[in-house]
Protein backbone atom coordinates (compact mmCIF):
# COMPACT_ATOMS: atom_id res chain seq x y z
CA UNK A 1 0.00 0.00 0.00
CA UNK A 2 0.90 3.68 -0.55
CA UNK A 3 2.39 4.87 2.94
CA UNK A 4 2.70 8.23 1.97
CA UNK A 5 -0.98 8.97 2.69
CA UNK A 6 -2.69 10.45 5.54
CA UNK A 7 -6.85 9.49 3.95
CA UNK A 8 -8.38 10.50 7.52
CA UNK A 9 -6.18 13.45 8.28
CA UNK A 10 -6.96 14.96 4.55
CA UNK A 11 -10.87 13.80 5.34
CA UNK A 12 -11.63 16.00 8.17
CA UNK A 13 -9.31 18.72 6.23
CA UNK A 14 -11.76 18.44 3.39
CA UNK A 15 -14.67 18.50 5.67
CA UNK A 16 -13.56 21.67 6.97
CA UNK A 17 -13.13 23.22 3.54
CA UNK A 18 -16.62 22.90 2.86
CA UNK A 19 -17.23 25.68 5.46
CA UNK A 20 -20.42 23.76 6.97
CA UNK A 21 -23.27 25.34 8.89
CA UNK A 22 -22.13 22.91 11.39
CA UNK A 23 -25.27 21.21 13.89
CA UNK A 24 -23.56 18.12 14.86
CA UNK A 25 -21.66 17.32 18.31
CA UNK A 26 -19.25 19.07 19.38
CA UNK A 27 -20.82 22.30 20.60
CA UNK A 28 -18.07 24.29 19.99
CA UNK A 29 -18.77 24.53 16.56
CA UNK A 30 -15.43 24.25 15.01
CA UNK A 31 -13.38 26.07 17.65
CA UNK A 32 -15.30 28.93 17.47
CA UNK A 33 -17.01 27.96 21.04
CA UNK A 34 -13.61 27.43 22.98
CA UNK A 35 -12.74 29.59 25.35
CA UNK A 36 -10.65 32.50 24.59
CA UNK A 37 -8.68 31.23 28.02
CA UNK A 38 -7.03 28.81 25.95
CA UNK A 39 -7.61 29.76 22.39
CA UNK A 40 -5.37 33.15 23.16
CA UNK A 41 -2.21 30.54 24.16
CA UNK A 42 -2.51 27.78 21.93
CA UNK A 43 -4.43 29.40 19.10
CA UNK A 44 -7.60 28.52 17.16
CA UNK A 45 -7.02 26.11 14.00
CA UNK A 46 -6.17 22.77 15.75
CA UNK A 47 -9.84 22.96 17.17
CA UNK A 48 -11.79 22.71 13.93
CA UNK A 49 -10.67 19.43 13.75
CA UNK A 50 -12.49 18.47 16.50
CA UNK A 51 -15.36 16.77 15.09
CA UNK A 52 -17.52 13.94 14.80
CA UNK A 53 -18.86 11.22 12.31
CA UNK A 54 -19.32 13.09 9.07
CA UNK A 55 -20.41 11.79 5.38
CA UNK A 56 -16.40 12.95 4.72
CA UNK A 57 -15.29 11.65 8.12
CA UNK A 58 -15.93 7.71 8.73
CA UNK A 59 -17.28 5.74 11.78
CA UNK A 60 -15.11 4.43 13.89
CA UNK A 61 -16.77 2.38 14.80
CA UNK A 62 -18.57 0.67 11.61
CA UNK A 63 -15.53 2.07 9.46
CA UNK A 64 -15.83 2.20 5.63
CA UNK A 65 -13.80 5.17 4.58
CA UNK A 66 -10.90 7.16 5.85
CA UNK A 67 -10.72 5.50 9.25
CA UNK A 68 -11.14 1.78 7.04
CA UNK A 69 -8.05 3.16 4.87
CA UNK A 70 -5.68 4.57 7.39
CA UNK A 71 -6.17 1.28 9.64
CA UNK A 72 -5.46 -0.77 6.61
CA UNK A 73 -2.33 1.40 6.02
CA UNK A 74 -1.39 0.86 9.61
CA UNK A 75 -1.87 -3.00 9.04
CA UNK A 76 0.43 -3.13 6.29
CA UNK A 77 3.22 -1.30 8.21
CA UNK A 78 3.15 -3.32 11.27
CA UNK A 79 2.52 -6.64 9.50
CA UNK A 80 -0.84 -6.80 11.09
CA UNK A 81 -3.79 -9.05 9.14
CA UNK A 82 -6.11 -5.89 10.79
CA UNK A 83 -5.11 -3.21 13.08
CA UNK A 84 -7.75 -0.87 14.91
CA UNK A 85 -7.63 3.07 16.50
CA UNK A 86 -7.68 2.99 19.74
CA UNK A 87 -9.36 6.49 21.46
CA UNK A 88 -9.06 5.02 24.90
CA UNK A 89 -5.34 4.36 25.56
CA UNK A 90 -3.83 0.74 25.25
CA UNK A 91 -5.93 -0.03 28.18
CA UNK A 92 -8.81 -0.73 26.20
CA UNK A 93 -6.57 -2.85 23.83
CA UNK A 94 -5.58 -4.50 26.82
CA UNK A 95 -9.03 -5.52 28.21
CA UNK A 96 -10.07 -6.14 24.15
CA UNK A 97 -7.64 -9.22 24.04
CA UNK A 98 -8.45 -10.46 26.89
CA UNK A 99 -12.22 -10.70 26.73
CA UNK A 100 -11.78 -11.71 23.18
CA UNK A 101 -9.23 -14.44 23.99
CA UNK A 102 -10.70 -15.86 27.32
CA UNK A 103 -14.10 -16.55 28.50
CA UNK A 104 -15.99 -16.04 31.59
CA UNK A 105 -14.01 -19.26 34.04
CA UNK A 106 -11.28 -20.17 31.32
CA UNK A 107 -8.00 -19.86 32.13
CA UNK A 108 -5.84 -17.83 31.10
CA UNK A 109 -1.72 -17.22 31.79
CA UNK A 110 -0.59 -13.72 33.02
CA UNK A 111 3.05 -12.49 33.60
CA UNK A 112 2.97 -11.28 37.01
CA UNK A 113 4.06 -8.13 35.99
CA UNK A 114 1.07 -6.99 33.67
CA UNK A 115 -0.12 -3.65 33.96
CA UNK A 116 -2.79 -3.09 35.90
CA UNK A 117 -5.29 -2.83 32.81
CA UNK A 118 -4.74 -6.67 32.59
CA UNK A 119 -6.73 -7.09 35.55
CA UNK A 120 -9.35 -4.70 34.48
CA UNK A 121 -9.76 -7.40 31.74
CA UNK A 122 -10.01 -10.23 34.02
CA UNK A 123 -12.55 -8.15 36.14
CA UNK A 124 -14.69 -7.42 32.52
CA UNK A 125 -13.84 -11.44 31.26
CA UNK A 126 -14.43 -13.26 34.04
CA UNK A 127 -11.14 -15.42 33.25
CA UNK A 128 -8.93 -17.46 35.42
CA UNK A 129 -5.80 -15.81 36.15
CA UNK A 130 -3.04 -18.20 36.28
CA UNK A 131 0.00 -16.02 37.21
CA UNK A 132 3.64 -16.69 35.93
CA UNK A 133 6.43 -14.99 37.86
CA UNK A 134 9.27 -13.10 35.60
CA UNK A 135 12.79 -12.99 36.33
CA UNK A 136 13.95 -10.61 38.86
CA UNK A 137 17.09 -8.11 38.49
CA UNK A 138 18.13 -8.09 41.46
CA UNK A 139 20.97 -5.20 41.40
CA UNK A 140 18.26 -3.22 40.13
CA UNK A 141 15.33 -4.42 41.88
CA UNK A 142 13.38 -4.58 38.65
CA UNK A 143 11.73 -7.66 37.38
CA UNK A 144 12.88 -8.98 34.33
CA UNK A 145 11.81 -10.96 31.34
CA UNK A 146 9.32 -13.89 31.12
CA UNK A 147 11.42 -17.05 30.10
CA UNK A 148 10.20 -19.95 27.32
CA UNK A 149 11.43 -22.09 30.04
CA UNK A 150 8.74 -20.74 32.83
CA UNK A 151 6.05 -20.17 29.87
CA UNK A 152 6.61 -23.89 29.14
CA UNK A 153 6.29 -25.05 32.88
CA UNK A 154 2.85 -23.09 33.72
CA UNK A 155 1.31 -24.82 30.53
CA UNK A 156 2.18 -28.37 31.57
CA UNK A 157 0.77 -27.17 35.17
CA UNK A 158 -2.64 -25.80 33.26
CA UNK A 159 -3.07 -27.31 29.87
CA UNK A 160 -6.16 -25.63 29.44
CA UNK A 161 -5.12 -22.19 29.72
CA UNK A 162 -6.29 -20.39 26.20
CA UNK A 163 -3.72 -18.01 25.98
CA UNK A 164 -1.05 -16.02 27.39
CA UNK A 165 -0.56 -12.55 28.31
CA UNK A 166 2.48 -10.15 28.75
CA UNK A 167 4.29 -7.42 28.79
CA UNK A 168 7.19 -6.83 26.71
CA UNK A 169 9.40 -4.65 26.41
CA UNK A 170 8.75 -3.64 30.31
CA UNK A 171 8.16 0.14 31.08
CA UNK A 172 11.94 -0.49 31.63
CA UNK A 173 12.82 -1.19 27.90
CA UNK A 174 13.30 -5.18 29.03
CA UNK A 175 12.08 -7.72 26.17
CA UNK A 176 11.53 -11.14 26.17
CA UNK A 177 11.84 -13.91 23.80
CA UNK A 178 9.00 -13.47 21.79
CA UNK A 179 9.98 -15.82 19.34
CA UNK A 180 10.53 -18.73 21.66
CA UNK A 181 7.26 -18.30 23.82
CA UNK A 182 5.08 -17.65 20.48
CA UNK A 183 6.42 -21.36 19.76
CA UNK A 184 5.58 -22.55 22.99
CA UNK A 185 1.72 -20.95 23.22
CA UNK A 186 1.31 -22.11 19.90
CA UNK A 187 2.13 -25.44 20.58
CA UNK A 188 -0.25 -25.30 23.42
CA UNK A 189 -3.41 -24.11 21.18
CA UNK A 190 -2.92 -20.72 22.80
CA UNK A 191 -3.12 -17.30 21.60
CA UNK A 192 -0.13 -15.08 22.77
CA UNK A 193 -1.00 -11.42 23.75
CA UNK A 194 1.18 -8.98 24.04
CA UNK A 195 0.82 -5.56 25.57
CA UNK A 196 3.46 -3.77 23.57
CA UNK A 197 2.69 -0.51 25.16
CA UNK A 198 6.26 0.81 25.30
CA UNK A 199 7.05 -1.13 21.99
CA UNK A 200 5.73 0.48 18.57
CA UNK A 201 8.89 1.37 17.48
CA UNK A 202 10.59 -1.62 17.44
CA UNK A 203 10.07 -2.35 14.42
CA UNK A 204 12.06 0.12 12.41
CA UNK A 205 15.28 -0.32 13.10
CA UNK A 206 18.00 -3.36 13.57
CA UNK A 207 19.43 -2.05 16.62
CA UNK A 208 16.35 -2.92 18.27
CA UNK A 209 14.47 -6.24 19.55
CA UNK A 210 12.34 -7.39 17.29
CA UNK A 211 8.68 -6.20 17.57
CA UNK A 212 5.88 -8.47 18.73
CA UNK A 213 3.96 -8.97 15.42
CA UNK A 214 7.78 -10.21 14.20
CA UNK A 215 7.53 -12.59 16.67
CA UNK A 216 4.73 -14.42 16.43
CA UNK A 217 2.45 -12.54 18.47
CA UNK A 218 -1.57 -13.06 17.86
CA UNK A 219 -2.57 -9.75 19.42
CA UNK A 220 -0.41 -6.98 20.19
CA UNK A 221 -1.66 -3.38 21.83
CA UNK A 222 0.80 -0.33 21.12
CA UNK A 223 0.82 3.50 22.75
CA UNK A 224 1.44 5.50 20.28
CA UNK A 225 1.99 8.39 21.91
CA UNK A 226 4.97 6.83 24.31
CA UNK A 227 7.47 6.89 21.87
CA UNK A 228 6.00 8.08 18.76
CA UNK A 229 4.58 10.87 17.25
CA UNK A 230 0.68 10.46 18.12
CA UNK A 231 -0.89 12.34 20.80
CA UNK A 232 -1.62 11.62 24.86
CA UNK A 233 -4.16 8.39 24.94
CA UNK A 234 -3.65 7.50 21.39
CA UNK A 235 -3.15 3.51 21.03
CA UNK A 236 -3.52 0.59 18.72
CA UNK A 237 -4.33 -3.02 18.54
CA UNK A 238 -3.08 -5.34 15.76
CA UNK A 239 -4.02 -8.80 14.98
CA UNK A 240 -2.40 -11.58 13.44
CA UNK A 241 -3.80 -15.32 12.88
CA UNK A 242 -1.41 -18.00 12.90
CA UNK A 243 -4.24 -20.19 12.63
CA UNK A 244 -4.27 -20.95 16.35
CA UNK A 245 -7.86 -20.22 18.19
CA UNK A 246 -8.78 -18.24 14.50
CA UNK A 247 -12.41 -17.60 15.61
CA UNK A 248 -11.35 -15.08 18.61
CA UNK A 249 -10.16 -12.83 15.79
CA UNK A 250 -14.10 -12.60 15.13
CA UNK A 251 -14.76 -11.13 18.40
CA UNK A 252 -12.23 -8.50 18.69
CA UNK A 253 -13.78 -5.49 17.01
CA UNK A 254 -17.55 -6.89 19.20
CA UNK A 255 -15.25 -6.45 22.30
CA UNK A 256 -13.74 -2.78 21.21
CA UNK A 257 -17.22 -1.85 20.97
CA UNK A 258 -17.72 -2.56 24.62
CA UNK A 259 -14.57 -1.10 25.95
CA UNK A 260 -14.20 2.24 23.48
CA UNK A 261 -15.97 5.69 23.43
CA UNK A 262 -19.39 5.64 21.21
CA UNK A 263 -17.76 9.81 20.76
CA UNK A 264 -14.36 8.72 19.48
CA UNK A 265 -11.60 11.60 18.68
CA UNK A 266 -10.53 12.75 15.85
CA UNK A 267 -8.07 14.61 17.07
CA UNK A 268 -6.53 11.52 18.88
CA UNK A 269 -7.07 9.35 15.38
CA UNK A 270 -5.79 12.27 13.07
CA UNK A 271 -2.73 11.79 15.39
CA UNK A 272 -2.06 8.25 14.51
CA UNK A 273 -2.88 8.61 11.41
CA UNK A 274 0.00 11.24 10.83
CA UNK A 275 2.60 8.89 13.37
CA UNK A 276 1.48 5.89 11.48
CA UNK A 277 2.96 7.99 7.62
CA UNK A 278 6.14 9.63 9.60
CA UNK A 279 6.94 5.95 10.57
CA UNK A 280 6.50 4.62 7.49
CA UNK A 281 8.36 7.65 5.90
CA UNK A 282 11.17 8.12 8.10
CA UNK A 283 10.96 5.59 10.58
CA UNK A 284 14.65 4.21 10.18
CA UNK A 285 16.04 7.94 10.50
CA UNK A 286 13.97 8.45 13.73
CA UNK A 287 15.17 5.29 15.57
CA UNK A 288 18.62 6.22 14.57
CA UNK A 289 18.55 9.27 16.19
CA UNK A 290 16.57 8.02 19.31
CA UNK A 291 19.29 5.12 19.77
CA UNK A 292 22.04 8.06 18.69
CA UNK A 293 21.25 10.18 21.31
CA UNK A 294 20.61 7.24 23.95
CA UNK A 295 24.13 6.15 23.16
CA UNK A 296 25.57 9.73 23.49
CA UNK A 297 24.16 10.13 26.88
CA UNK A 298 24.59 6.16 28.10
CA UNK A 299 28.43 6.76 27.59
CA UNK A 300 29.13 9.35 29.23
CA UNK A 301 26.94 8.53 32.03
CA UNK A 302 28.58 5.28 32.83
CA UNK A 303 32.18 7.36 33.36
CA UNK A 304 30.03 9.21 36.38
CA UNK A 305 31.54 8.49 39.37
CA UNK A 306 28.42 6.92 41.84
CA UNK A 307 26.31 6.37 38.62
CA UNK A 308 25.35 3.63 36.58
CA UNK A 309 23.27 2.57 33.61
CA UNK A 310 21.35 -1.02 32.65
CA UNK A 311 23.20 -2.49 29.66
CA UNK A 312 22.05 -6.13 28.01
CA UNK A 313 21.41 -7.57 24.72
CA UNK A 314 17.95 -8.02 25.44
CA UNK A 315 17.26 -4.38 26.10
CA UNK A 316 15.12 -1.02 24.44
CA UNK A 317 18.46 0.55 24.27
CA UNK A 318 16.08 3.93 23.34
CA UNK A 319 15.55 3.87 27.20
CA UNK A 320 17.86 5.28 30.16
CA UNK A 321 17.69 3.11 33.46
CA UNK A 322 19.87 4.97 35.60
CA UNK A 323 20.99 4.47 39.70
CA UNK A 324 23.02 6.93 42.05
CA UNK A 325 22.74 4.06 44.79
CA UNK A 326 26.67 4.13 45.17
CA UNK A 327 25.80 7.83 45.97
CA UNK A 328 23.39 6.89 48.56
CA UNK A 329 20.59 8.46 46.61
CA UNK A 330 17.09 6.45 45.68
CA UNK A 331 15.74 6.50 42.59
CA UNK A 332 13.09 8.90 44.54
CA UNK A 333 15.67 11.59 45.56
CA UNK A 334 17.22 11.55 42.32
CA UNK A 335 14.23 11.94 40.51
CA UNK A 336 13.14 14.85 42.72
CA UNK A 337 16.81 16.43 42.93
CA UNK A 338 16.95 15.92 39.24
CA UNK A 339 13.59 18.00 38.67
CA UNK A 340 13.92 20.76 41.68
CA UNK A 341 17.88 21.84 41.25
CA UNK A 342 17.86 21.19 37.49
CA UNK A 343 14.40 20.68 35.27
CA UNK A 344 15.35 17.65 34.21
CA UNK A 345 11.90 15.72 34.40
CA UNK A 346 12.33 12.15 34.82
CA UNK A 347 9.72 9.39 32.96
CA UNK A 348 9.85 7.32 36.47
CA UNK A 349 11.16 6.86 39.54
CA UNK A 350 11.78 3.22 41.94
CA UNK A 351 13.48 2.67 44.90
CA UNK A 352 16.99 2.26 43.57
CA UNK A 353 16.74 4.10 39.40
CA UNK A 354 15.19 6.67 37.04
CA UNK A 355 14.40 6.35 33.74
CA UNK A 356 14.91 8.23 31.05
CA UNK A 357 12.80 7.72 27.56
CA UNK A 358 14.50 9.06 24.56
CA UNK A 359 12.94 9.34 21.61
CA UNK A 360 13.61 11.20 17.86
CA UNK A 361 12.18 14.28 19.24
CA UNK A 362 14.86 14.94 21.53
CA UNK A 363 18.01 17.43 21.01
CA UNK A 364 21.62 16.30 21.85
CA UNK A 365 21.17 19.41 24.37
CA UNK A 366 18.66 17.66 26.17
CA UNK A 367 20.65 14.56 27.28
CA UNK A 368 23.69 17.67 27.69
CA UNK A 369 21.38 18.84 30.69
CA UNK A 370 20.92 15.47 31.84
CA UNK A 371 24.59 14.40 31.63
CA UNK A 372 25.47 17.47 33.35
CA UNK A 373 23.32 17.25 35.87
CA UNK A 374 24.32 13.97 37.18
CA UNK A 375 28.15 14.68 36.89
CA UNK A 376 26.73 17.96 38.97
CA UNK A 377 25.17 15.37 41.81
CA UNK A 378 28.46 13.03 41.65
CA UNK A 379 30.58 16.00 42.71
CA UNK A 380 28.22 17.65 44.96
CA UNK A 381 28.12 14.20 46.69
CA UNK A 382 31.76 13.33 46.69
CA UNK A 383 32.52 16.92 48.31
CA UNK A 384 30.06 16.25 50.67
CA UNK A 385 33.13 13.32 52.41
CA UNK A 386 30.05 11.37 53.83
CA UNK A 387 29.90 7.56 53.69
CA UNK A 388 27.00 6.57 52.38
CA UNK A 389 25.14 3.47 52.81
CA UNK A 390 23.68 1.45 49.75
CA UNK A 391 20.55 1.14 50.59
CA UNK A 392 19.25 -2.85 50.64
CA UNK A 393 16.35 -3.11 47.56
CA UNK A 394 12.72 -4.20 47.71
CA UNK A 395 12.58 -7.55 47.28
CA UNK A 396 8.99 -9.03 45.19
CA UNK A 397 7.15 -11.24 47.08
CA UNK A 398 5.38 -14.70 46.59
CA UNK A 399 2.11 -14.39 44.87
CA UNK A 400 -0.77 -14.31 47.02
CA UNK A 401 -2.96 -17.36 47.25
CA UNK A 402 -6.06 -16.79 44.91
CA UNK A 403 -9.30 -17.36 46.57
CA UNK A 404 -11.83 -15.78 44.45
CA UNK A 405 -11.20 -14.24 40.64
CA UNK A 406 -10.58 -10.84 40.21
CA UNK A 407 -14.13 -10.71 38.87
CA UNK A 408 -15.57 -12.83 41.69
CA UNK A 409 -14.05 -10.35 44.29
CA UNK A 410 -15.32 -7.11 42.35
CA UNK A 411 -18.70 -7.90 42.22
CA UNK A 412 -18.81 -9.66 45.91
CA UNK A 413 -19.90 -7.58 49.32
CA UNK A 414 -17.11 -5.83 50.58
CA UNK A 415 -16.16 -3.80 53.98
CA UNK A 416 -13.79 -1.01 54.45
CA UNK A 417 -11.32 -2.03 57.43
CA UNK A 418 -8.26 -0.39 58.58
CA UNK A 419 -5.06 -0.93 56.34
CA UNK A 420 -3.11 -2.34 59.75
CA UNK A 421 -5.84 -5.03 60.08
CA UNK A 422 -5.38 -6.41 56.32
CA UNK A 423 -2.96 -9.15 56.85
CA UNK A 424 -4.75 -12.35 56.12
CA UNK A 425 -7.77 -10.77 54.49
CA UNK A 426 -9.30 -11.49 50.83
CA UNK A 427 -8.38 -8.02 49.27
CA UNK A 428 -11.83 -6.54 47.39
CA UNK A 429 -9.85 -4.40 45.61
CA UNK A 430 -6.32 -4.06 43.51
CA UNK A 431 -3.44 -2.14 45.20
CA UNK A 432 -0.37 -1.03 42.84
CA UNK A 433 2.29 1.20 43.22
CA UNK A 434 2.26 3.85 40.11
CA UNK A 435 4.36 4.38 38.13
CA UNK A 436 4.38 1.17 36.97
CA UNK A 437 1.17 0.50 37.60
CA UNK A 438 1.64 -3.34 38.41
CA UNK A 439 -0.71 -4.38 40.98
CA UNK A 440 0.88 -5.79 44.75
CA UNK A 441 -2.51 -7.43 45.18
CA UNK A 442 -5.15 -8.42 43.06
CA UNK A 443 -8.80 -8.61 44.03
CA UNK A 444 -9.62 -12.11 45.46
CA UNK A 445 -6.07 -12.44 46.96
CA UNK A 446 -5.47 -13.25 50.29
CA UNK A 447 -3.12 -10.17 51.71
CA UNK A 448 -0.03 -12.46 52.90
CA UNK A 449 1.96 -11.10 54.82
CA UNK A 450 5.02 -10.63 52.54
CA UNK A 451 2.66 -8.79 50.41
CA UNK A 452 1.41 -6.40 53.31
CA UNK A 453 5.21 -5.55 54.28
CA UNK A 454 5.56 -4.66 50.64
CA UNK A 455 3.29 -2.35 50.15
CA UNK A 456 3.92 -1.35 53.35
CA UNK A 457 6.80 -0.02 52.59
CA UNK A 458 5.54 2.04 49.76
CA UNK A 459 2.99 3.80 52.28
CA UNK A 460 5.30 4.51 54.78
CA UNK A 461 7.63 6.53 52.29
CA UNK A 462 4.06 8.25 51.06
CA UNK A 463 4.54 6.69 47.02
CA UNK A 464 1.60 7.36 45.13
CA UNK A 465 -0.79 4.17 45.14
CA UNK A 466 -3.62 3.28 42.44
CA UNK A 467 -5.90 1.67 44.82
CA UNK A 468 -5.67 4.01 47.95
CA UNK A 469 -7.92 5.88 49.78
CA UNK A 470 -9.66 8.92 48.12
CA UNK A 471 -7.00 11.43 49.87
CA UNK A 472 -4.37 9.52 48.15
CA UNK A 473 -3.36 7.25 51.43
CA UNK A 474 -3.58 4.04 52.35
CA UNK A 475 -5.29 4.60 55.48
CA UNK A 476 -8.09 1.85 54.51
CA UNK A 477 -8.86 -1.12 52.11
CA UNK A 478 -12.23 -2.84 51.22
CA UNK A 479 -12.30 -6.69 52.14
CA UNK A 480 -14.42 -9.17 50.67
CA UNK A 481 -16.86 -10.59 53.62
CA UNK A 482 -16.99 -13.92 53.65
Amino acid sequence: MEQNQTPLLEAVTDFIATKPAYFRIPGHRLGRGISPRWTDSVGTKLFAYDVTETPLTDDLHSPEGAIDQAQKLLAALYGADQSFFLVNGSTCGNEAMILSAALEGEKILVARNAHKSAMMGLILSGAVPVYVMPEVLPEWGIQGALTAADVQKAFEQNPDCKALFLVSPSYYGVCSDLAAIAKVCHAHNALLLVDEAHGGHLYFHDGLPAGALASGADLCVQSMHKVTGALTQSSVLHCKDHGVRSEVFDRIAQNLHLVQSTSPSYLLMASLDCARYELAMHGSEMMEKALSLASYARERIQNIAGFCCMEGEQLDRTRLVLSACELGLTGYMLEKLLYEKYAVNMELADDKNVLAIVTYANEREDLDRLVAACADISQGYAMQKVVHRKKKSLSFPPISQQVLTPREAYFSKTKKISWQQAAGQISGQMIAPYPPGIPAIYPGERISQEVWDYIECFRREGRHLHGADRNGKLEFVNIVER
